[in-house]
């Protein structure tokens, strides 16, 4: 019953929308503009670094919020709960109910979630998970490879690193959702027309 729990209250968290609330702002939907997607690289490119960055922060902070509030509740499964909870915040953010089920990617929302493993169960795996996505953008100047590296190393790191097999079941789900919401950035890398990161490019 936990799980659900934590599950749930990071979907709530999730579903609040950085991207969509600074392009109503700045009166723009992002979800008809560039991309369509409801996360940091979509708005980096459609308003600018400003904008971006404030996503980026945001959306790394609702996977840091869900993950200490669930663990919190739950101290006797704080790993695990937090986990959960940022399981239910990717979701959310994913998948927010009141914009037809169509948000991010959830990368930011991982990458909050990293955070938290790092400095509550193993600092290795947010080095390398971190150091192998960075790496990537910047051999390759794509940032939807380096947002796939980046989910897959965490799994893989959470396996070799010895955590608890539900957490790396829960970080291989993660991973898996992050591939298949990169579906259309795998088809474009794959037929070569994958736009290269920039900050000043327009989309």
């Amino acid at each position: 019953m936990f799980r659900l729990i934590c599950i749930a209250i990071g979907y709530c968290i999730g579903c609040i929308q950085t991207a969509f609330i600074i392009g109503k702002i700045c009166k723009t939907d992002l979800s008809k503009k560039g991309s369509g997607n409801l996360g940091t690289t979509n708005a980096l490119r459609v308003l600018g670094p400003k904008a971006g960055l404030i996503t980026f922060v945001c959306d790394i902070l609702k996977g840091v919020i869900s993950f200490v509030i669930v663990s919190h509740i739950f101290p006797e499964q704080s790993l695990i709960a937090g986990l959960y909870g940022c399981l239910g915040t990717i979701l959310g953010h994913d998948f927010p109910f009141y914009l037809h089920f169509k948000g991010g990617k959830g990368i930011a929302v991982t990458i909050g979630m990293v955070f938290c493993i790092g400095f509550t169960a193993s600092l290795p795996l947010l080095l390398i998970s971190f150091s192998i996505g960075i790496l990537a953008v910047a051999a390759f100047g794509y940032i939807s490879m380096g947002s796939m590296m980046f989910s897959v190393t965490i799994a893989a790191c959470a396996f070799f690193l010895h955590l608890p097999a539900e957490a790396v079941g829960l970080t291989s789900a993660t991973a898996a959702l992050a591939l298949w919401q990169h579906r259309a950035n795998i088809s474009r890398l794959r037929a070569g027309n994958e736009n290269k990161f920039s900050f000043t490019k327009k989309a």
